[in-house]
């Protein structure tokens, strides 16, 4: 649902080892989702076993690479419905096993499908910034359980007025190893991991 982003991701990856400055894929930490396809310009949603696992053949494909380091199921809003699919979170655990993903989680909507997502898989991608707390309980949860999240929205799709402290907030929370920034321009990337660097200084771990 992201349109061509893995073929051109996958055209950089194709130079793993052999061009300076791509390193190693072990280096690298590639993360995709499964379960939401655009056709037409109009988006669907599949999580039956068979789909996810063919939607992560086809990622693999046009990423050219062995494995993913995780994979997200892209919930549709429906987070518990999806996850008490047993059949869907063996065949997500059977992946795991056959080394085709490092790890699994869930791209959440609600706090609850976040807290379940927690107690059957690796980890969380969830919605967190200043002016929306909703989910903080799965925050502290994952405190306690040592599972992983990955955060969204965390500047409030470019409208929260103190881009410093809404970084620093996200990454005061010792469980969150990743945030999803959108960007336009290298400089801005620079600026956004730059404030990161020295801002999270200065907020106390929640």
């Amino acid at each position: 649902s992201y349109g061509t982003s893995e073929e051109r991701l996958g055209r950089i990856l194709s130079q793993f080892d052999t061009q300076p400055g791509i390193g190693s894929r072990k280096n690298w930490q590639i993360i995709g989702k499964a379960g939401e396809y655009f056709t037409q310009g109009h988006s669907h949603f599949d999580f039956s076993p068979d789909g996810i696992e063919r939607s992560l053949h086809q990622s693999l494909e046009r990423l050219q690479t062995g494995y993913l380091d995780v994979l997200l199921l892209h919930s549709d809003g429906r987070d518990l419905e999806i996850l008490e699919n047993h059949a869907l979170i063996q065949r997500l655990d059977d992946l795991k096993s056959q080394g085709l993903i490092l790890a699994h989680g869930i791209s959440s909507k609600t706090k609850d499908g976040g807290l379940r997502g927690l107690e059957l898989l690796d980890c969380v991608m969830m919605s967190y910034n200043p002016s929306y707390r909703e989910e903080t309980d799965v925050l502290h949860h994952a405190e306690k359980t040592g599972k992983g999240i990955l955060l969204k929205k965390i500047l409030a799709s470019g409208h929260a007025p103190d881009i410093p402290t809404a970084l620093a907030e996200a990454f005061s929370f010792q469980s969150v190893s990743t945030a999803i920034i959108g960007t336009i321009t290298p400089a801005h990337l620079e600026q956004n991991a730059h404030l990161v660097k020295t801002e999270s200084q200065n907020i106390k771990p929640c």
